[in-house]
């Protein structure tokens, strides 16, 4: 190619140049139309007095001086304090059923009948057969009154009176005997009439009428179970035996709650009732019972609770949500709003955990305000704004609920989320 001469480009790569140089306009005239919208909404957020952009919002709470309660807790399985299967002593039809499922019987109340006839019979048997031996017993010493006479008048051989006193032996262990058997008669034929063994609240019929019943039969009539008290075994970390034998040795009573499935909603109050001998190494806990008088029927046995057990008080403590405690490289801290509206990291040292509450034991004064929520953007002597459910009387203070909190510091700041 001679000097001056212009190489001509394929058509192809000119048009290419032509198609970026196009994408390249359009990405960046998107770009600057996004940032000046941006900035444009921050600019009429910031107008409406709302928030300025060095703001953060956070909801806060005051800390709370009081008792404390310091708790044990652990999970639980309802037990009777005695439960009785109840069986017929003896063989025969059930001609009588006097009890309804479900129902709350008392000590010695009947419960249920068997065919009482044949066991009458053997009474009376018993009875007529009691009567011929007393009969002959009593000819029998009238006899040896009449021999004894006789001898001291030397008409009769000392043999004769002899073995008339051996007869009327006899005959008095022949009645004693026939005394056993109506005394035995008397009490198959009370077993005819089935009573409750103790009070308590019967399960479901097992037996209809008019079968027959055998003293073998393995299932019985009915259960009963003891449920008023009651009586709940729970476990423990084997870690805090120590304490709890502590105070039970000490003779003073251990307050105990159980609560239902969802740890919410108290069910009963009691007392501790004993502790198990010896702790289970597969699992690293300890049996404990507890007793509940149970008046109103809330615990029903093999219930599934939760168990809280009152172990002691702290006495006018610092309390917080737990919601506002962070944790980091520093251990535990709460952001503290400050009088300036400003946060302070503040490292604590905290005690026992209750619900949705925690004592503090160190680092925290009561009426400090603590920040429970939007805590995450924080950072130290960071500007903020409060975010409360309700109006408060202070100018600094908004009212919008805490779950706006997010969706007001990402419009602050610009963000679509």
């Amino acid at each position: 190619m001679k000097l001056g001469e212009h190489k001509e480009e394929p058509k192809g790569g000119f048009r290419w140049k032509i198609v970026i140089t196009i994408i390249l306009l359009v990405a960046v005239s998107s770009f600057i139309i996004k940032f000046n919208s941006a900035q444009t909404g921050k600019e009429d957020y910031k107008k409406s007095g709302k928030f300025t952009e060095s703001d953060v919002a956070v909801a806060a709470v005051a800390a709370i001086q009081g008792n404390f309660p310091v708790y044990l807790t652990g999970l639980g399985t309802v037990t009777a304090l005695r439960t009785v299967t109840v069986r017929s002593r003896v063989d025969g039809e059930l001609v009588r059923v006097a009890f309804k499922e479900g129902q709350t019987v008392k000590v010695g109340e009947l419960l249920a009948e068997i065919d009482p006839r044949a066991f009458q019979v053997q009474l009376m048997q018993a009875e007529g057969q009691l009567l011929r031996d007393e009969a002959l017993l009593k000819n029998a010493e009238i006899d040896l009154v009449r021999y004894k006479t006789l001898l001291e008048q030397d008409s009769i051989a000392a043999q004769q009176t002899i073995t008339q006193e051996s007869l009327v032996k006899q005959h008095k262990g022949t009645v004693a005997i026939d005394r056993g058997l109506v005394a035995n008669a008397k009490l198959q034929l009370s077993y005819a009439r089935i009573t409750a063994p103790i009070t308590g609240r019967l399960g479901l019929r097992l037996v209809d009428q008019g079968n027959i019943v055998k003293a073998s039969d393995a299932n019985g009539l009915v259960v009963i179970t003891q449920t008023q008290p009651i009586a709940v075994v729970f476990t423990l970390p084997e870690d805090e035996l120590q304490a709890v034998m502590k105070q039970f040795r000490s003779g003073e009573g251990l307050a105990i709650e159980a609560y239902d499935r969802s740890g919410k909603n108290k069910l009963a109050q009691g007392q501790l009732l004993a502790v198990d001998n010896q702790i289970d190494t597969t699992t690293g806990t300890v049996k404990l019972k507890a007793q509940f008088g149970n008046e109103d029927g809330a615990l029903f046995s093999n219930q599934f609770v939760n168990i809280k057990m009152l172990m002691d008080t702290m006495q006018s403590v610092t309390i917080i949500p737990t919601a506002a405690i962070q944790r980091g490289t520093m251990g535990s801290f709460v952001y503290v709003v400050k009088e300036d509206q400003t946060v302070s990291v503040r490292p604590l040292t905290l005690g026992p955990t209750e619900g949705e509450k925690v004592a503090v034991l160190k680092g925290l004064q009561p009426n400090e305000q603590v920040v429970v929520d939007g805590a995450d953007k924080l950072r130290e002597n960071m500007k903020v704004k409060l975010i409360t459910r309700e109006p408060a009387s202070s100018s600094n203070v908004v009212s919008l609920p805490n779950k706006e909190i997010k969706q007001e510091n990402n419009r602050k700041h610009g963000n679509n989320e």
